[in-house]
């Protein structure tokens, strides 16, 4: 039964994994799209492993049987002592067989059908509620920052805005209409919300968020995606750590969600 199970276990996860990043985007859930390639390879590499371990148990068991008869044939003076003598180990091993697999062990099958039957649903707004917003990463001072284009409207990520209200100590986001795309974090505390991004590094374990808070809109549900279009709200000394990444947002429009949502892009273009 042992060997059974692993037979099971490693194509259901093969069998899974394929799903998951061939067939359809559910790995953007879980991973970035750079590790799609060895999702793939994983699967498939799995799936060979089952065949091998199918066709390594299934010439064992044949093998089994085949020797089994051959003794009994060979067995000439039918021995019942010689039988006794044979069998009694047997009855003991089965009386103590310790080979055999726990029940609990099944319950490793549910990861693999979950992800074949039941995708987890994305990290939002529950998440991102209970997580502090990471710190953005220190420009250097010798590099600075670039000028910024004359688009008005400017298209923004919600960390290059955060930088620029941190850390630019020439303050060239005052006073500049710009575009940031996220998904509504409410806070049930005041009449602002949050404008959020969920980020991978790597994968889902490593995730962090970051947020921009808007004000003078009305939140819509929790996990709406939308792009907003505003100025910096004053709060602290822009260019400084002080500052907080927060907009007066003059429009918000919904838009779809991302195909992978857990980038900190630019928002859409327009159509």
């Amino acid at each position: 039964m042992r060997r059974f199970v692993q037979l099971v276990l490693l194509v259901l996860i093969g069998l899974a994994l394929l799903h998951a990043s061939l067939f359809t985007d559910l790995y953007l859930r879980y991973v970035k799209p750079g590790m799609r390639p060895m999702l793939i390879a994983s699967g498939a590499l799995l799936l060979v492993l089952g065949a091998a371990e199918a066709w390594s148990y299934r010439r064992r068991s044949g093998g089994g049987a085949r020797h089994g008869d051959r003794d009994d044939h060979h067995d000439p003076d039918g021995d019942p002592a010689t039988h006794d003598h044979d069998s009694a180990p047997a009855a003991h091993d089965h009386g103590h067989d310790h080979s055999g697999t726990p029940r609990v062990a099944w319950l490793l099958l549910l990861p693999a059908l979950s992800l074949l039957f039941y995708a987890p649903p994305t990290l939002g707004a529950y998440t991102a509620s209970r997580a502090e917003p990471q710190a953005v990463a220190k420009v250097p001072e010798r590099e600075g920052f670039d000028p910024l284009p004359a688009t008005s409207p400017l298209p923004m990520t919600l960390t290059d805005f955060t930088e620029r209200v941190q850390q630019d100590r020439k303050q060239a986001i005052k006073g500049r209409s710009v575009q940031l795309t996220g998904f509504v974090t409410p806070d049930g505390a005041g009449d602002s919300w949050d404008l959020t991004r969920i980020i991978f590094s790597c994968c889902a374990a490593d995730a962090r968020s970051v947020k921009v808070r808007v004000h003078g809109s009305t939140a819509l549900p929790a996990n709406t995606w939308v792009t907003v279009t505003g100025t910096w709200h004053p709060g602290g000394t822009l260019g400084t750590s002080s500052a907080g990444a927060a907009l007066d947002a003059v429009a918000v429009k919904k838009i779809e969600r991302p195909f992978n949502a857990y980038l900190d892009a630019l928002p859409p273009a327009p159509r």
